[in-house]
């Protein structure tokens, strides 16, 4: 009689790694590990390199030394960037792309799938309006349902709340902790302002003029560690349950 044993299905517990990373002059030595569900914020001043962390790991930015490893199928929510007013593409048609380039390996996604991605972000009304003609929020809107569509295990967003009113900013906040917190999506977070994720952050990668630090929001949101970053004095206060930094 032959028995067959279930195999053991490995259980994910990073998907993302950077190892003694640096992408000179910005950064250097950067040792972090992202494990499923966690949200990362990262945070600094303009220039130290931000943008450039997620490029790493999306391969548009090579390490001067050390390495990024990820396995996870990932998601990206851009910078904003205002869309050609001419562009004949209509917004279904552009979500459809994404998906097709991604889960469905170039095969063209039924409408229904698409409608999902953009329902999901609050943007199915837009589904036939030419991507040119929407405003700043509106192709905001369009960008989440394109990273989200590929049901992504590690999302990295890019300061993806500009040009979004508070209520929008509110609900994109809302939309990202409940992918992480049910289907376990990793989450980095760039942005200038702490304060609409505070709620929800997990870490912070902070990377500032001198160096960098990783903690939570109260080992990192100091005023002596931030002082430290910035060579110079910085103060952090709490006001109505928000941080002020000056």
């Amino acid at each position: 009689m032959t028995r067959t044993v279930p195999r053991t299905v490995p259980v994910q517990t990073t998907v993302l790694t950077f190892r003694d990373a640096a992408v000179e002059p910005l950064w250097r030595h950067l040792d972090l590990t992202v494990t499923p569900g966690e949200f990362l914020t990262v945070l600094g001043p303009n220039g130290v390199g931000k943008s450039t962390l997620l490029g790493t790991v999306l391969g548009t930015r090579r390490l001067t030394h050390g390495t990024v490893t990820t396995g996870a199928r990932t998601g990206y929510i851009p910078q904003q960037r205002m869309a050609d007013p001419d562009l004949p593409v209509r917004v279904r048609d552009l979500v459809g792309l994404a998906i097709g380039h991604g889960i469905l390996h170039n095969r063209r996604p039924s409408r229904s799938t698409v409608d999902r991605a953009l329902d999901e972000v609050g943007a199915l009304g837009l589904a036939d309006r030419r991507v040119g003609t929407l405003s700043g929020g509106q192709q905001q809107l369009v960008r989440q349902a394109q990273a989200l569509a590929g049901d992504p295990q590690l999302l990295l967003c890019d300061e993806p709340l500009l040009s979004l009113d508070l209520r929008t900013q509110r609900a994109a906040v809302e939309l990202l902790d409940r992918r992480r917190r049910e289907r376990r999506t990793a989450v980095v977070f760039v942005t200038h302002n702490i304060n609409p994720v505070l709620d929800v952050t997990d870490r912070i990668l902070y990377l500032g003029p001198r160096s960098h630090v990783t903690g939570t929001v109260d080992e990192v949101m100091r005023g002596d560690v931030l002082s430290d970053l910035y060579g110079t004095r910085v103060d952090v206060a709490r006001v109505n349950g928000k941080l002020v930094v000056v």
